[in-house]
Parts: C-alpha cells; sequence; structure tokens
C-alpha cells in the first residue's frame, strides 16, 4: 500500500448532518492511502449519534473529548477522553454523546471509505430529520450498510 502525504487543516468547513448532530472531518481521504484508510474527526452534540447500523469495514475510535455510550451487538458500555473502541467489520453498533458539551472523536476506517461522498449524501438523505429503517436502507444498500434500528437514547447515568 502506497501512503500519500497529507496536511489536514484544522479551519477546513465539516460536513453538518444536523439530524444526528453531528459535524465531521475527512482528516485522511482513502486514494491518500492507496484505498487501505480514511480517517475521520466527529463532533457529536450532546445525546446524538448514528442509528445502530453495520457495514464490512472496521471502525477504530479514539474519544478525544467528551463520555460515550456505546452499543455493539447488544452490548452497552462507556467511552470517554482517551478511550479506544475498535469495531469490528460486521458488528452491528452506535454510539450516543451522553456528555453536556460536544465530543469528539478520531476515527480509523479499514479499509478506506469515500467518507466524504457517503456523509454528503447521508445529509441529503437527513435533511428533514432521521428517515425510517427502509428509507435508510435503500441509501445505505449503495454504500453496504445495513441499518437496524434507531439512535441511542443518552444515558447520563453511569
Amino acid at each position: 500500500m502506497t501512503f500519500a502525504f497529507v496536511h489536514s487543516h484544522h479551519d477546513e468547513p465539516p460536513i453538518k448532518i444536523a439530524a444526528i448532530g453531528l459535524d465531521l472531518f475527512v482528516r485522511l481521504p482513502p486514494e491518500k492511502s492507496g484505498g487501505a484508510l480514511t480517517i475521520i474527526e466527529t463532533i457529536n452534540a450532546p445525546g446524538f449519534g448514528p442509528p445502530l447500523h453495520k457495514h464490512a469495514e472496521t471502525e477504530i475510535f479514539r474519544v478525544l473529548e467528551g463520555r460515550y455510550l456505546y452499543e455493539k451487538d447488544g452490548d452497552r458500555f462507556f467511552a470517554e477522553t482517551g478511550d479506544v473502541v475498535s469495531i469490528p467489520g460486521g458488528a452491528a453498533h452506535a454510539f450516543v454523546n451522553v456528555s453536556e458539551a460536544p465530543a469528539r472523536q478520531m476515527v480509523l476506517i479499514l479499509p478506506g471509505l469515500d467518507a466524504k461522498a457517503f456523509f454528503t449524501e447521508l445529509g441529503a438523505v437527513m435533511k428533514d430529520g432521521v428517515p425510517d429503517k427502509d428509507a435508510l436502507n435503500l441509501f445505505g444498500h449503495r454504500w453496504g450498510v445495513e441499518f437496524l434500528g434507531p439512535p441511542l437514547k443518552p444515558s447520563l447515568n453511569a
């Protein structure tokens, strides 16, 4: 695999998906790693996260700021600043920011995914709010993502 030089600037505009409280920055697009890896940075508003879903790509999350409740294949656990969470490809998963302020994560996606196209299209699908599971799966089919349920509800206890 061949990696190319990248300098991701902190002042680049984010991809915004208001329906799930997400601001997202693509820090390393897949074409800069020969398709091996994509790196994104996410900022999640308090009480927000993605719907329960699964896909073939492995994701490795590093919590940069805040606290999250994760679910992986039905098991729930908390992760906070400094923690690393690895979600193997094919695992059903979701997370929600349980902090009282925006929380941030750095996410490695293996193999690489065109995150800019995926999240831009997802934002268009969610422009009027989180659609039902069937509408999400119609979108997800193109990307190999299956949406299994709604976003997690935050629990600030624990």
